[in-house]
């Protein structure tokens, strides 16, 4: 018998609702995106910082909410038997006792906290980043280190200096599931892939939950930490006021869900030992289970906690990925855009639609031009780097520009330069992750798997066989289906949901391409190692 869930895939950029029925697979009935703003830099008062307004994420989800009913009218809200969430992780939320945000959320792009940074672990004899001490400490609990300016920890301990009123207001520490979980039900939680993210979190076995040594070495009040919960834990029941606001029922089950590294190789089927996927959203990754925790700390990758408590997701990410696409659309080809929505779109199109059109616009572009693009390199760095390089000074580059060099070369050279970078994650990955492997195919997720041409320059770059599962965009919001399916006894376990996600496309990789995405990717790679001093210079 059919079950009726609704999933939010809360991003960066906006919050994707899905009505799923869960069957024999997972079907989306209905969808539907709202945008909000993300406040970065200037519009908050200091350099590098990048926030969010937590009423603008539950204005989203209420808006959708009931727009996914009205478009699929045969589901009440009666029925609908469980609820979660797949979102972007490491932000820090701070709320009262009340459940009130005492400020705005930072999100997991805010790099202010440079000067915590160094003085809680970047100082003295270092190895990638962190003091030697303070990193065996954490390898021993944690499996991973605090070392980047944009985790959570420093960002807390940026508060406490510079806002402390505020600091002293803080009840619980949360992420955005998490503040969510908390509107809908009242409760203070947090799953435990979310916990990892803090890198607070104790991985060794028999000991797992908040680590009270790495909290007295960086300084957070373990008070201020919230009850942990499994993904697939029911974690509370949608308050009245809650209901009323969202049209919901009142007493529907909330699950805990899992952060959007955990779960969305979950909802493209990546699910088995060995099984690698790549995903390219606003920020994008490389992800492989594997059933062991392992961390390469001079590439910042590190195998996190994930949804399924039985394997571990060996991770690296872009931080600016379909973002560059975006920023091509915003900046390289908005009036050709407008054009073509009015030849094959509708001006007042959905969000959504209107992505779809852009896609369409982009790969037309994009396949009239050679693979290579004529020898013209783009680096997608667009707010800094974090694997397998650490660095916001990094930025963006169109790299070889000639004469005969025009806007399409430049639009092909974007997306084949995230491409390149997601190889890059990805052959680092496996000087650890290859004795796992049953394969070399590679699932492709996330907005960027919508066009063709994008996933045949994937395969060709990767030279592996690239699939696709249907609703790519829309994985993360099924990886949250797959929570609840879990938790309401539908399948056993994680390791059931590939059966229920069939693949949908495989692209096979074109070996005349292989040798100028050979050349272009060696010159990819040494184009930071060159420049990494004129990034210092010009935006350190």
């Amino acid at each position: 018998m059919s079950k009726y869930v609704i999933t939010y895939d809360v991003g960066t950029t906006g919050v994707k609702t899905c009505l799923i029925e869960i069957g024999d697979t997972m079907r989306i009935l209905a969808s539907d995106t709202a945008g909000y703003g993300l406040y970065v830099d200037d519009e908050t008062g200091v350099k590098g910082g990048a926030e969010q307004d937590a009423d603008e994420w539950w204005s989203a989800m209420c808006s959708t909410t009931r727009n996914v009913f009205n478009k699929c009218v045969g589901v009440t809200k009666d029925q609908v038997e469980g609820i979660s969430f797949c979102s972007a992780m490491q932000g820090l939320v701070l709320v009262d006792k009340a459940g009130n945000c005492i400020r705005r959320p930072m999100t997991y792009m805010d790099q202010r906290a440079g000067d915590e940074l160094k003085k809680g672990i970047a100082h003295g004899v270092q190895i990638a980043g962190a003091e030697v001490t303070k990193l065996l400490k954490y390898l021993r609990y944690t499996g991973a280190v605090s070392s980047s300016v944009k985790d959570p920890i420093w960002k807390y301990r940026w508060v406490r200096e510079h806002e402390p009123e505020n600091f002293k207001k803080v009840y619980k520490w949360l992420d955005v599931k998490e503040y969510l979980i908390c509107r809908l039900t009242g409760e203070f939680v947090m799953t435990q892939d979310s916990a990892f993210g803090t890198l607070l979190y104790d991985t060794r076995k028999g000991h797992e939950g908040w680590c009270k040594p790495i909290c007295d070495m960086v300084g957070v009040d373990m008070k201020h930490l919230p009850e942990i919960k499994k993904c697939t834990d029911k974690v509370g029941e949608v308050t009245a006021k809650a209901a009323e606001e969202l049209g919901l029922a009142q007493g529907t089950a909330v699950y805990g869900g899992g952060g959007d590294a955990s779960l969305i190789g979950v909802g493209a089927g990546a699910v088995e030992i060995g099984d690698a996927h790549i995903y390219s959203g606003t920020s994008g990754w490389v992800g492989t289970v594997v059933p062991e925790q392992m961390v390469d700390t001079g590439a910042m990758m590190a195998a996190i906690v994930g949804a399924n408590p039985e394997t571990f997701n060996y991770f690296g990410e872009l931080e600016t990925s379909n973002k560059c696409v975006g920023w091509v659309k915003d900046h390289l080809a908005l009036d050709e855009i407008g054009v073509f929505l009015k030849r094959y779109g509708n001006a007042t199109d959905s969000l959504e639609q209107v992505e779809f059109n852009m896609y369409d616009y982009l790969e037309e572009v994009i396949d009239t031009i050679p693979a290579g693009s004529n020898g013209v390199i783009f680096t997608p760095w667009l707010h800094g780097n974090r694997c397998p390089f650490e660095d916001p000074n990094a930025a963006g580059m169109f790299f070889n520009i000639r004469l005969n060099v025009g806007k399409t070369e430049l639009i092909r050279a974007v997306v084949e330069g995230i491409c390149f970078h997601m190889r890059w994650m990805l052959e680092r990955q496996e000087l650890k992750t290859t004795k796992y492997q049953k394969s070399k195919t590679v699932r492709f997720c996330g907005g960027g798997a919508l066009g063709e041409t994008t996933c045949q320059i994937l395969a060709d770059i990767l030279q592996r066989d690239v699939v696709v599962v249907e609703s790519p965009q829309n994985i993360g919001a099924v990886g949250a289906a797959a929570c609840i399916a879990v938790g309401m006894g539908a399948i056993p376990s994680i390791f059931d949901v590939k059966k229920l996600i069939p693949v949908k496309t495989t692209y096979k990789p074109n070996p005349a391409n292989k040798a100028v995405y050979d050349r272009n990717f060696k010159v990819f790679k040494n184009l930071y190692k060159a420049n990494k001093e004129n990034f210092a210079i010009l935006n350190g």
